[in-house]
Formats: structure tokens, C-alpha cells, sequence
């Protein structure tokens, strides 16, 4: 078990070690991107490519005041953007509902592929 519960740790130091690579190299490839106003590119073999996406922020207390039904927060429990999104879909909760529940944050993902 020793054997085990070394490598474990030694493959987490790696994990840490290849995480903060790539944090880097993603700041400059998007760093990149920005400098020639680009959203995708193709660089040698690869296409790189920058999706945008919008993430709601739900505010708990603005959230508790428009769905101050008990029974929808046994399903919730806490503010989980895609719970809520789910019940929106299946017309538990009215989306009209929600409107000034939450802000908006724009999150950008890096996506590179071998062409």
C-alpha cells in the first residue's frame, strides 16, 4: 500500500506541475489571439479557436425571494446554474422568474485541434 499511495502522490505533483503548464500556455496562445484580433487561426497543424460562452451567476438571496417555494429548493438545495436551467426547461419555474436573480459572466474556452 505504501507503493500505492506514493505514486499517488507523485502523480498529483505531475497533475499540479501539467495544470499550471497549461495555464500558461493558454494565456499566451489567447494573449496571441488578442494581438492579431482573432478568434480562430490555423498555426501550423492545428486550428485553434476561442468559443465564448455566458454563464448566469445566480445571487442566493435575489434567488430565495423569487422562488420562495420550499419544495423547488429540496431540488435545488443551493443555486446550481445547470439545475436551474433544467427546471426552466421542464416549466417548473418560470423564467420571467428569475430575471434579476442573476448576472451574466462571459467565459472564454480554448479549443485546439490537429487539422
Amino acid at each position: 500500500m505504501d507503493k500505492t499511495v506514493r505514486r499517488y502522490y507523485q502523480q498529483k505533483q505531475k497533475q499540479k506541475e501539467i495544470e499550471q503548464e497549461l495555464t500558461e500556455l493558454r494565456q499566451t496562445i489567447m494573449s496571441y489571439l488578442a494581438e492579431q484580433e482573432a478568434s480562430e487561426l490555423e498555426i501550423g497543424s492545428h486550428k485553434v479557436k476561442v468559443v465564448v460562452q455566458e454563464r448566469k451567476e445566480y445571487d442566493d438571496n435575489k434567488l430565495y425571494e423569487a422562488l420562495p417555494d420550499p419544495e423547488l429548493w429540496r431540488m435545488l438545495s443551493k443555486p446550481d446554474g445547470s439545475k436551474i436551467a433544467s427546471l426552466v426547461k421542464l416549466n417548473v419555474i418560470n423564467e420571467e422568474k428569475l430575471k434579476d436573480t442573476f448576472s451574466t459572466k462571459t467565459v472564454k474556452l480554448l479549443q485546439v485541434d490537429k487539422k
